[in-house]
């Protein structure tokens, strides 16, 4: 992904925040928010080609009376998390209130694998669900970050003659994505940045200034600590 896709995919995020949440949130609860999401549609996108595979697989399991399941379903997702809800995102744009899509949208969490529950306990995603929901902002939210001018998916969004018009997001491009609106949230809210990340360039220095010294003397093979 080059720098100006970067940069606009950073800055519509950016916006999404201004756009839905202002009025609702602090500006300090805003990453609170928009973080989650971000990661909640990257995992999204990466498990859409194989949904309805593992919702084959599940009743496969259940049918059997196969309670440890999660290798399985794993396999199915072909990654290392899973979902096991009916709904994607893209099923919950539209809903006939709002009460309706707090339900779906939570069921739609709550089919996550257990080491995406562990993330979104960690980011406290759920407690934001009712302000979101109350004001209506829920769906909004949702459709935002399916708008077609980013793609977050680790696949290419074609144009009818198989060109390119979105590229595709590989783990290295989104992480990259992610720690710049860690840092610009952070910069916005007066925190020093430090405390939460550090930047790939110092991390590349570090490495460096540990290794180069005696790279000529480090054996091929695993280390343990």
């Amino acid at each position: 992904m080059d720098q100006a896709t970067h940069n606009k995919i950073v800055s519509f995020i950016w916006g999404i925040a201004d756009d839905v949440l202002r009025d609702l949130f602090k500006r300090g609860k805003y990453p609170d928010v928009i973080l989650p999401m971000c990661v909640l549609r990257r995992m999204d996108a990466v498990l859409e080609p194989t949904k309805q595979a593992v919702l084959e697989t599940k009743e496969m399991l259940d049918k059997a009376g196969i309670t440890e399941q999660r290798a399985a379903l794993a396999a199915a997702a072909g990654q290392s998390f899973y979902n096991t809800s009916k709904f994607t995102l893209r099923d919950l744009k539209s809903r006939g209130s709002q009460q309706q899509l707090l339900a779906d949208f939570e069921n739609y969490l709550d089919g996550f694998s257990q080491n995406v529950q562990d993330i979104l306990e960690n980011f406290k995603f759920r407690n934001q669900l009712p302000t979101l929901s109350k004001s209506d902002s829920l769906g909004t939210l949702i459709n935002k970050f399916l708008d077609p001018e980013i793609n977050l998916s680790p696949d290419p969004v074609l144009h009818s003659d198989g060109t390119i018009r979105q590229p595709a997001m590989d783990n290295h491009a989104m992480g990259t994505v992610f720690e710049e609106l860690v840092r610009k949230f952070n910069e916005d809210n007066n925190e020093e940045a430090g405390e939460h990340w550090t930047p790939r360039d110092a991390v590349r220095l570090m490495a460096n200034l540990i290794f180069l010294p005696v790279a000529d003397r480090i054996k091929s093979g695993a280390y343990l600590p």
